[in-house]
C-alpha cells in the first residue's frame, strides 16, 4: 500500500484544511468543493484527510458497509442477524471523470445471470463510498448522467437502481469532496449547491512558503515512509482531536440569537432556498466543537458564512465568486443579540501550528480582504436610444481609429442551435448523438470491446442454438458471437466557434453592446449544454484567435468584454482563420462536431480587390468541409442589404436576426400563429 502525504505536513491552505476538518468532525456539513489553479496540492490535501478519519464498524461480510448498531433493513445483503462486526479504516473512493454509469451505481452481474440464470447485483462506487469519502477530481468535467446519480444519492442518502430487470436500493451516505480548475469550465448549479462548503486555493506568493513546499515534497519523494514517520505524532494528535470534537458536537448549543444571525445573513446575500441556512448552522456548530466550546458565537457564524455562501451567491457562471465581508460584518452586528462573548482563544492549537503548513488548528480566515461584489449583469444602453445611433464624438479611440471596448447588453435565453445529423461526440445537451447513455434505440454486433450489453438481444441471438450446444441446466450457453451491443441515443456537446465582426461597420456603441449581449447569451447557452467554445475576431487588416477552444465559457466572456472595435471588415480573413482552427480541432478531437456561429452584418471591406467574392469563396470552403453554421445577422437601419443572408447561403447554413435569436421571440411567433389560426377557423 502506498504511503500518503501527511495532512499535517501540508503547507498553508488554511481555509482548505479547516473545511476538510469540519467535515471530518460533522459529515452532515455536506462536503467540500475545492476550486483552484493547477498544481496547488488540492488532491494531496483531500487524499490525506482519509488517514485522519476514525475507523468504521461494519457488519461482517456486508458489501454495503451496514452499521452493526443500526443495519439498513433494506440492504441487498440483508437481513443481517448476529453475523458479527468488523472494524476497518474509512474508505476514500475516487470517481474517475470517465467512469461508466454501471461503475458508479452498480449493475446486473452478467456472468451469474447468463451462467446460472439468476439475477445478482454487482455494487458500484456509491456503495463502496457509503460511510466514507467520495472524491471526484476535476468534478466540473464529470458527465451529466453521472452528476444526475450523484444528485439523487446526495439528496436521498440512498442509491436506487432500476435497470435490466434489477431493482435495488441501498444506503449511500458519504462525504462528497470535489476538486476543479475553473479555467476548464464551471460546475452545474444543481451539483454546486450540493457541496456544503467551497474553498478557493492558490499557490502562495510568499517565497519562504514556496521554499518550504518544495523542501517537504522532495523529502517525501525521497523517503515516503520516513517522512510520514516524522509527522506521525502530529497526525495522531490531530486524529484524537477530531474524535474529541465528534464527541462534543451533540452537546453544542445553537441559540436563537445565532440562528437569527444565520437567517439574516442568508437573506442579506439573497441565496436561493434554505439549504444555505442549514449548512451554515451545521458548520458553525462544528466550528464550536472543533474549538472545544459548547456555545456557538458570532465569529463561528462569520467563518461559516465565508465557507458556505460564496458559491451559492452566483446567479450565472460569469459571476465572480466571493463575498463582501464589510456587508457580512454589518449584518452580523445588526442582528447580534445576547450571546456569550467570543473566545479569543478558540481552543488548544492543533499540532504543527506556528510554522509553515502546520495543520490541525483553526486557521485564520479572510486574509486577502473582501472580494468585489458583482451582480453579473453588464450595464446596458438606454432602451430609448436608437440601435443605429451614431457614436458620440467623445467616445474614446485608440490607434488607427480603434474604439475602446463597450459593455455587453443584458443576456437573454436564446433559441436552440444544433448540428444536424447524428454524432458520436462527448456527452452534452446540444445535438443528437449516439452515446454511452440515453435511451436504447436498438442493438448491433460489437465493433471491438463490448461496452454496453443489450441483454434481451443477446438472449434472442443465443436462444435458437441451445439444443445444438448441448444445454442441460438452467444456465444459458452463450458464445462470443451472440453478444450484442446496445445502441443508445442521447445528446452531445459540440465545439461552438464564434466568429465575431469587430470592424468599424459594427462600431456604433449601442449596436455593439447589443451584439455582445447576444454572444454572451449564446455563451451562457453553451455553458448549460456542456460545449467547448472558441472565439475568432476580425477587424482592421486581419483576424485573430482571441480564445482557443476551451471548456471555460467565462474565459470567453472575459475576452468578449475586452474586445475593441474599429477599422475595416476583413470577413474572408475571419472565415479562413476559423477554418484553420476547426481543422486543428478535428485532429485533436475528431468525434466532437463543430458549430460555426458568425456574428456579422455581412459587409466585407478588406482583404483584397474583391472582398465580397473572397468572403463568399471562404464560406464555400466551410460548406465543403460539412461544417454546420449559423449567421447572426446584425444589420441595422431602415435600409438593409441582406448580405448576412447571402453569406449564410454560401456557408450552407441558416441566418437569424438578433431579435429572432431570442427564445421568447420564437415563442411569441408561435403564439401569434396559433391565435391567427384560431381566428381564421372562427371566421
Amino acid at each position: 500500500m502506498s504511503t500518503r502525504y501527511p495532512f499535517t505536513a501540508v503547507v498553508g491552505m488554511d481555509d482548505l484544511r479547516l473545511a476538510l476538518l469540519l467535515n471530518a468532525v460533522s459529515p452532515a456539513v455536506g462536503g467540500v468543493l475545492v476550486r483552484g489553479e493547477k498544481g496547488t496540492a488540492k488532491s494531496t490535501a483531500v487524499r490525506a484527510l482519509a488517514e485522519l478519519l476514525p475507523q468504521v464498524a461494519v457488519v461482517a461480510g456486508c458489501r454495503f458497509s451496514c452499521d452493526p448498531a443500526s443495519p439498513d433493513p433494506g440492504c441487498p445483503d440483508g437481513p443481517h442477524g448476529d453475523g458479527g462486526a468488523d472494524a476497518r479504516p474509512a474508505r476514500m473512493v475516487e470517481l474517475p471523470v470517465g467512469a461508466s454509469e454501471d461503475r458508479l451505481v452498480g449493475s446486473l452481474d452478467i456472468e451469474k445471470a447468463l451462467a446460472d440464470g439468476v439475477k445478482a447485483f454487482e455494487p458500484g462506487l456509491l456503495a463502496a463510498a457509503h460511510r466514507g469519502i467520495l472524491y471526484v477530481d476535476e468534478v466540473n468535467l464529470l458527465s451529466d448522467h453521472l452528476i444526475d446519480h450523484l444528485l439523487d444519492a446526495a439528496a436521498m442518502g440512498a442509491s436506487h437502481v432500476e435497470r435490466e430487470g434489477v431493482s435495488v436500493r441501498h444506503a449511500a451516505r458519504f462525504l462528497l469532496v470535489g476538486t476543479m480548475n475553473p479555467e476548464e469550465g464551471e460546475l452545474r448549479p444543481q451539483l454546486l449547491d450540493r457541496f456544503g462548503l467551497t474553498v478557493e486555493v492558490a499557490a502562495s506568493r510568499v517565497p519562504e512558503e514556496r521554499v518550504e513546499v518544495v523542501r517537504r515534497r522532495l523529502a517525501f519523494e525521497d523517503d515516503p515512509a520516513g517522512f510520514a514517520g516524522r509527522w506521525a505524532g502530529e497526525e495522531a494528535a490531530l486524529r484524537e482531536r477530531i474524535v474529541a470534537a465528534r464527541e462534543l458536537l451533540p452537546k453544542v448549543a445553537l441559540g436563537d440569537a445565532v440562528l437569527l444571525q444565520i437567517a439574516a445573513t442568508c437573506a442579506a446575500f439573497e441565496v436561493d432556498g434554505m439549504r444555505a441556512d442549514i449548512v451554515m448552522a451545521r458548520t458553525a456548530t462544528a466550528l464550536a466543537a472543533w474549538a472545544g466550546r459548547e456555545e456557538v458565537t458570532s465569529e463561528d457564524v462569520r467563518r461559516a458564512a465565508l465557507l458556505a455562501l460564496p458559491h451559492r451567491r452566483r446567479r450565472n457562471p460569469f459571476d465572480a465568486p466571493g463575498m463582501d465581508e464589510d456587508k457580512l460584518d454589518e449584518t452580523l452586528e445588526r442582528f447580534k443579540g445576547d450571546e456569550p462573548e467570543d473566545d479569543p482563544d478558540p481552543g488548544p492549537d492543533g499540532p504543527g501550528d506556528g510554522g509553515p503548513g502546520g495543520g490541525g488548528g483553526v486557521p485564520p480566515q479572510g486574509g486577502e480582504g473582501p472580494a468585489p461584489e458583482t451582480d453579473g449583469v453588464p450595464e446596458q444602453a438606454p432602451a430609448q436610444a436608437p440601435e443605429h445611433a451614431p457614436e458620440p464624438e467623445h467616445a474614446p479611440r485608440g490607434a488607427a481609429g480603434e474604439r475602446a471596448a463597450v459593455k455587453a447588453g443584458e443576456p437573454f435565453r436564446t433559441k436552440t442551435l444544433s448540428v444536424p445529423g447524428l454524432g458520436e461526440g462527448a456527452a452534452g445537451r446540444r445535438s443528437r448523438a449516439r452515446t454511452q447513455n440515453g435511451r436504447t434505440t436498438g442493438a448491433t454486433r460489437p465493433q471491438g470491446t463490448l461496452t454496453k450489453l443489450h441483454l434481451s438481444a443477446t438472449v434472442r441471438a443465443a436462444a435458437p442454438h441451445q439444443r445444438a450446444r448441448g444445454r442441460s441446466g438452467a444456465g444459458l450457453v452463450v458464445r462470443r458471437d451472440d453478444l450484442r451491443q446496445a445502441v443508445r441515443e442521447g445528446r452531445e456537446g459540440n465545439l461552438v466557434l464564434f466568429v465575431v465582426d469587430a470592424s468599424g461597420s459594427m462600431a456604433a456603441r449601442r449596436r455593439m453592446g447589443a451584439v455582445k449581449g447576444a454572444v454572451l447569451s449564446l455563451l451562457l447557452d453553451a455553458y448549460q449544454r456542456r460545449d467547448k467554445v472558441g472565439l475568432v475576431t476580425f477587424r482592421g487588416r486581419a483576424a485573430e484567435l482571441a480564445l482557443p477552444p476551451t471548456s471555460s465559457v467565462d474565459a470567453a466572456a472575459a475576452r468578449l468584454e475586452e474586445l475593441p472595435t474599429g477599422g475595416r471588415t476583413p470577413l474572408s480573413a475571419g472565415l479562413l482563420k476559423a477554418r484553420d482552427v476547426l481543422r486543428v480541432e478535428r485532429l485533436r478531437d475528431p468525434s466532437r462536431r463543430p458549430l460555426l456561429v458568425v456574428v456579422t452584418d455581412g459587409r466585407a471591406t478588406g482583404g483584397g480587390p474583391d472582398p465580397v467574392g473572397l468572403a463568399a469563396r471562404a464560406a464555400r470552403l466551410h460548406a465543403a468541409d460539412g461544417t454546420a453554421s449559423v449567421v447572426v445577422d446584425c444589420e441595422a437601419g431602415p435600409v438593409r442589404l441582406g448580405l448576412a443572408g447571402d453569406l449564410a447561403r454560401h456557408l450552407g447554413g441558416t441566418a437569424v436576426t438578433l431579435d429572432e435569436l431570442r427564445a421568447d421571440a420564437i415563442a411569441g411567433l408561435v403564439r401569434e400563429a396559433q391565435v391567427n389560426r384560431s381566428v381564421r377557423r372562427a371566421a
